[in-house]
């Protein structure tokens, strides 16, 4: 139906869905106003943006089932999208806070990097020989540019108190310094002395969880715990450190590491920490001395490769981003395929709707519409439903984090950049499945969708 109404003409058309048909201004009341000169061409570019929005937004109102099943492959995409990148940076930046938080002057010795991304790396430091005590004690002895030096040596236990019992819990050796040059902090208590390593006295630090799951209210100090059966008197407990990646930080028990030995035997490999005496200069001249030290000590051929890994905070941090970066192209290449499923989905709704709308597209052309002012609504039509799309899924992308965050204590952190970058995605698909429906309806000859049946 095509009436006049105040020099514009108004077009009511109702789709083969039934629902309650839409009205918009067309496009060539602009178009004869910019003839009769009341208007400049910016105003009438202008006025046709804003009436293809209304006619966008109208559509897909008018279709409220279709729109949301169409919207659905674009809001997982974004959503996955912007859940990824949340994780991923908020876990960056707290890993990064807490690496920094060891010291940029520290680095370890150890038989292999912390992290193998390969099964030729695990299986070659595998067969390196071990690092014992006579290493350590040989770079406490020559390192002239190390300001601290301290050996640890790690494993499982289960603690008991009381018939109260922590299975799987972190069992460290320590030498008297190590708790310094491992950022652990005494809560209660004292550290370690010379004495408690030369004499391989049965001393223990605990941490939090020590006291919360298994002493309880009392006080920890002098309590005598097992572990793996062996009895130990506590004698202080490490500052509260809370969780990294959603794993608590405080379930854990450090003794001597000579009790250690002398418990759990001394053909297993220890790790060596060192304090450099000052910046970046005196590290790398305490690293070149450590690696001298320990190729002469391990009798390393001239030419060969070191058979021992020597890592900073940097190194760590390199790994750990690495593998974010990994597990975040990962998932971004599942979401892409998401969003392009999505696309052809927003493509089809649009060649059904040009296919709907025939008739109106005849009316408007016969009017005086252009090519182009066709294509632009149906353009804007496509990309506003395709923007919709991605608003909402960055909505449930960044509530998903949270809740992840919630439930298992994952850090996370929302660039704005990424949601700039969902949106912007989403639109570009819009745009980019919408031109051949667009095109498709501005190419219409007026004469034969005047023709087409209602």
């Amino acid at each position: 139906m095509v009436r006049g109404r105040q020099g514009a003409a108004e077009i009511s058309y109702t789709g083969i869905t039934g629902q309650e048909p839409f009205r918009a201004t067309s496009f060539v009341s602009a178009f004869h106003a910019r003839a009769r000169g009341g208007i400049s061409a910016n105003e009438s570019r202008a006025m046709q943006f804003n009436e293809a929005f209304k006619l966008a937004l109208q559509s897909l109102w008018a279709n409220k089932l279709r729109t949301i099943l169409t919207l659905i492959g674009v809001v997982m995409a974004v959503a996955s999208i912007i859940m990824v990148v949340t994780l991923v940076n908020g876990a960056n930046t707290y890993v990064s806070t807490k690496l920094t938080g060891f010291g940029a002057d520290i680095f370890t010795v150890s038989t292999g990097s912390s992290v193998n991304l390969t099964p030729e790396d695990y299986f070659r430091t595998q067969k390196r020989k071990i690092i014992r005590m006579e290493d350590y004690e040989a770079v406490l002895a020559n390192c002239t540019e190390c300001g601290d030096v301290g050996a640890a040596a790690f494993s499982r236990a289960t603690i008991v108190y009381n018939r109260q019992s922590s299975k799987d819990t972190e069992l460290h050796g320590y030498t008297w310094s190590m708790p310094v040059l491992h950022n652990i902090n005494i809560a209660l208590g004292r550290g370690f002395t010379p004495a408690d390593v030369d004499r391989a006295t049965h001393n223990a630090i605990i941490g939090y969880d020590i006291v919360d799951n298994l002493i309880g209210n009392q006080d920890p100090l002098g309590k005598e715990i097992r572990v793996d059966g062996v009895p130990y008197t506590v004698i202080g407990v490490g500052e509260r450190m809370g969780k990294t990646l959603g794993q608590s930080q405080d379930n854990w028990v450090i003794v001597p590491i000579s009790t250690y030995q002398q418990t759990y035997g001394s053909n297993t490999t220890i790790k060596l920490y060192a304090r450099s005496n000052g910046g970046a200069v005196a590290m790398e001249r305490a690293k070149d001395e450590v690696r001298v030290l320990m190729r002469t000590l391990r009798h390393d051929a001239p030419g060969t490769s070191d058979d021992f890994e020597i890592e900073t905070n940097d190194t760590f941090l390199d790994i750990w981003k690495q593998i974010s970066a990994l597990f975040a192209w990962v998932v971004l290449g599942i979401a892409s395929i998401s969003l392009v499923v999505g696309g052809i989905v927003i493509m089809n709704i649009m060649l059904v709707s040009v296919t709907e709308r025939t008739r109106e597209i005849g009316v408007r052309k016969a009017l005086g519409a252009r090519q182009r002012d066709v294509l632009l609504q149906f353009l804007i039509e496509s990309a506003t439903m395709a923007l919709l799309g991605g608003a909402i899924g960055v909505f449930f992308g960044v509530g998903v984090a949270k809740l992840i965050t919630l439930i298992t204590g994952w850090p996370a952190s929302v660039p704005a950049w990424a949601i700039f970058l969902g949106l912007f995605l989403a639109g570009s698909v819009g745009i980019f499945f919408g031109i051949y429906p667009a095109s498709k309806a501005a190419k219409l000859d007026p004469i034969a969708a005047l023709r087409a049946e209602l």
